[in-house]
């Protein structure tokens, strides 16, 4: 399995207290009390493995060969798709679909679609829980904005409430390949996708995405 880049300090961390906790657990003998490190350090161990994987991913080839396709810039669950303004980088009307990852979701994060990187920021933000409608705003987060041949295109990068740590390795002037590697959220998260209005979406509302291969929108 393997481990993300992004996450290798924090991985280290937790494996280092789990196996503290497991070696206070198991010496000298196992007792009514020495279980609760030793359960707790279990715990920890599988979480940091599940938590910092990074699975590979295979890119659709229509997506690869048409900047119109869009694809799933996180592991989730789609909870809204709306229409607002967004006025940091489109300025204007455009749809807004959110997905909420668990702790148990993969949480590196990859380039929805292809184009030139023209606008980015990044926020420190508040605690809310990622899935509270002003976390998008008021939260840890970093709003990427790219032009492809079809439009302006904004997506964002939310922490929650359980800690704040975005890495985000685009700059202003990278030009994307959808599906690519981004950065990673850590520890309960949500990302928000702008796209065009009339963009013909292919997921609704309580569908789980794949990131980097499920094809969530095509724009006109």
């Amino acid at each position: 399995m393997l481990i993300t880049k992004y996450g290798v300090d924090n991985f280290l961390i937790i494996i280092s207290i789990a196996i503290i906790l497991i070696g206070l657990g198991v010496y000298p003998r196992i007792t009514m009390i020495s279980s609760i490190p030793l359960t707790i350090g279990i715990i920890l161990l599988i979480f940091a493995f599940v938590f910092f994987r990074d699975p590979e991913r295979t890119i659709p080839k229509e997506a690869l060969v048409n900047d119109a396709y869009v694809l799933a810039p996180a592991d989730g669950k789609i909870v809204e798709i709306v229409e607002e303004e967004e006025k940091y980088y489109i300025k204007g009307k455009a749809i807004r679909l959110s997905i909420f990852l668990s702790p148990l979701n993969v949480h590196v994060n990859r380039s929805p679609i292809s184009g030139n990187v023209e606008f980015y920021d990044y926020y420190p933000g508040e605690y809310l829980v990622a899935y509270h409608p002003k976390s998008s705003e008021l939260n840890e987060h970093s709003k990427i904005g790219v032009r492809t041949s079809k439009g302006k295109v904004l997506f964002k990068q939310i922490v929650g409430i359980l800690a704040r740590r975005i890495v985000c390795t685009v700059q202003v002037g990278d030009t994307l390949t959808c599906g690519e590697k981004i950065g990673m959220m850590k520890f309960g998260s949500r990302m928000d996708i702008y796209l065009p209005l009339d963009t013909q979406f292919k997921v609704k509302i309580g569908d789980n995405t794949v990131a980097g291969e499920t094809i969530i929108a095509i724009m006109k």
